[in-house]
C-alpha cells in the first residue's frame, strides 16, 4: 500500500482515472452495439443514423487516449463497410 502522502494521493486520482476511463470506454461500445444492431436487424436508416451519433464518441475515446487512434480508425472503417453492404 502507498506509504507517502504523494503515493496516496496519486493512488486515489488514479482510481478516479480509471473509473472515468471506463465509463466513456462502455459509452463507445454501447455506441458501436447500437450501430450493429440496427445493421442486424436490416434497418438501414437507424443503422446509419447510430452510425453517425457513434463516429464522434469513438473519435473522442481516440483523442482523449483511452482507445488507439489505429483501433477507432479500424472500427469506424468496418461499420461503414457493413453499412455499404446493406445497399447490395
Amino acid at each position: 500500500m502507498a506509504n507517502s502522502p504523494q503515493a496516496r494521493k496519486r493512488a486515489r486520482q488514479a482510481e478516479k482515472h480509471r473509473a472515468h476511463n471506463a465509463a466513456m470506454r462502455s459509452r463507445m461500445r454501447t455506441a458501436v452495439k447500437k450501430v450493429v444492431k440496427a445493421i442486424a436487424a436490416g434497418d438501414k436508416a437507424q443503422a446509419e443514423a447510430a452510425f453517425r451519433a457513434a463516429e464522434p464518441v469513438i473519435d473522442k475515446m481516440a483523442r482523449k487516449g483511452i482507445i488507439h487512434k489505429n483501433k477507432a480508425a479500424r472500427q469506424k472503417s468496418r461499420l461503414s463497410a457493413h453499412l455499404r453492404k446493406m445497399d447490395s
